[in-house]
């Protein structure tokens, strides 16, 4: 028994043990995370477990829309992330001047701001991706991806992870344009990959790949085999839980 945790008399001491060992909450385990763990965490939050497209189901207008192509999902997913680290850099730097009463008015303000450059950058350098997206560009100011991470986090945190969490959600939401285009709706709607011809005769592209139709139908399975994946590792842990569980009461001293 440790003499720093004196024995109360008429209580098992090693109930006593297990109490002062379950004292460490996940809140008081984030005291000893490594600093450049600490940068990692919300870019792993933005692309596996928090994504906003596979988990969270936002920003589905221009991840349905844009994504009959791998370049389109990349310029639309480099954009939006363009747009979420600048905007949240500037909404958690103003985090403490702007009014309540108005905040979602001034978080679309800022973001129209961000969109309007980037799309003028685009057109004055990727012609060719700016007139493929077309509408979709200005559409990014009412991404609910956007203003939901300056509603969410951004207006309550500080610049460095405010820019952090914008990385991660605009990765994520990039790799998952890039997911439904690559190897379903761009390879075998149309057999090519970045415009270069992948399957050749005699197959014969399926079109409806690249119809709406196509579109739903790749983000059913997807999102199908996603949760499988999940709720398959969540049996894992869970059953790896019980299992030392079991050991560790096997194993404790009897009194």
């Amino acid at each position: 028994m440790p003499r720093s945790m004196p024995v109360q008399h008429g209580k098992n001491p090693v109930r006593q043990i297990q109490i002062f060992r379950n004292f460490r909450t996940p809140e008081t385990r984030k005291w000893r995370i490594h600093p450049l763990r600490k940068l990692i965490i919300p870019i792993k939050n933005g692309l596996f477990d928090n994504n906003p497209t596979f988990v969270q189901l936002l920003g589905m207008c221009p991840t349905l829309a844009v994504t009959t192509s791998v370049s389109n999902a990349i310029g639309m997913g480099l954009a939006a992330t363009a747009v979420l680290i600048c905007s949240n850099i500037l909404i958690s730097l103003l985090r403490k001047f702007i009014p309540k009463e108005v905040r979602i008015a001034a978080y679309i303000v800022v973001i129209a701001g961000f969109v309007t450059a980037i799309e003028l950058l685009m057109k004055a350098y990727v012609p060719a991706l700016y007139s493929s997206l077309g509408l979709y560009i200005p559409l990014i100011v009412v991404n609910c991806i956007i203003l939901a991470r300056a509603e969410a986090f951004a207006s309550h945190n500080p610049v460095l992870p405010s820019a952090l969490d914008g990385v991660g959600m605009g990765l994520g939401f990039t790799m998952a344009l890039c997911l439904i285009a690559a190897p379903c709706r761009e390879l075998l709607g149309a057999g090519t990959l970045l415009g270069f011809e992948i399957l050749r005769a005699p197959y014969q592209p399926a079109v409806i790949f690249l119809l709406p139709a196509g579109a739903f139908l790749t983000l059913g399975f997807l999102l199908a085999a996603i949760k499988a994946i999940a709720a398959r590792r969540l049996r894992k842990k869970q059953k790896g839980l019980k299992e030392s569980a079991a050991s560790s009461t096997a194993s404790a001293p009897q009194f």
